[in-house]
């Protein structure tokens, strides 16, 4: 895989290589295999979706401005917020939906190795869950299975109870899976439940590095 820096803005970057591809795909295939469909979100979003969601850090690292309309927009640094809004709205009367989508995110985070301002997650959702697929999701194992199949990798820990620092987790907290490998940028996938739903989210260029 190539990476191409010059002539980008600071903390993105071109990609040559169909690594990054393969690796989404052998995670998408395992999850349609599970009867999980694909939901694509666009990456312009109101701010007032992730108002009160996000936490302030997050918050302080959107990449918000106005729209021709005067109206408060903002590129989407995370997606279950808008996942949150489709169980009261579309999906109000239904349980176990479940969905995946592979997003861009955008965060002005400090570049530093395997974190862009621009990155991409695969995440995984279920909609008005029930007690048997709450624990699909809840502890950890399906974002496990989704991280060994792409490779034999090593060092992975699973944390339970985890402040998340996204407001919409239910307290708060949720889990969190780490790599050693990766030195001080370790998380590698966080989730947990919120109001409506269930799910989780896998970093996939942080994944890469470790390829």
């Amino acid at each position: 895989m190539i990476e191409i820096k010059e002539s980008c803005y600071k903390g993105t970057r071109i990609i040559i290589g169909n690594e990054k591809r393969d690796l989404i795909n052998k995670m998408i295939n395992h999850l349609k295999s599970l009867n999980f469909i694909e939901i694509s979100i666009p990456v312009i979003q109101m701010q007032e979706t992730f108002s009160g969601k996000v936490g302030d850090e997050n918050r302080n690292m959107m990449f918000n401005f106005k729209d021709r309309g005067d109206r408060d927009i903002c590129l989407a640094p995370e997606y279950t917020a808008v996942v949150q809004k489709l169980t009261h709205t579309t999906f109000k009367t239904q349980k176990n939906v479940k969905l995946f989508y592979v997003q861009e995110c955008f965060r002005g985070e400090k570049p530093q190795a395997g974190r862009y301002r621009q990155f991409t997650q695969l995440g995984v959702e279920i909609i008005n869950p029930t007690e048997n697929y709450k624990n699909i999701i809840g502890y950890g194992d399906l974002a496990m299975q989704l991280l060994n199949i792409v490779g034999d990798f090593r060092n992975f820990n699973l944390n339970y109870n985890v402040v998340r620092g996204l407001d919409y987790y239910k307290e708060g907290k949720g889990f969190e899976i780490t790599c050693d490998d990766l030195g001080s940028s370790k998380q590698v996938c966080g989730g947990g439940e919120y109001d409506g739903g269930i799910g989780f989210a896998i970093g996939i260029d942080r994944i890469l590095t470790l390829k």
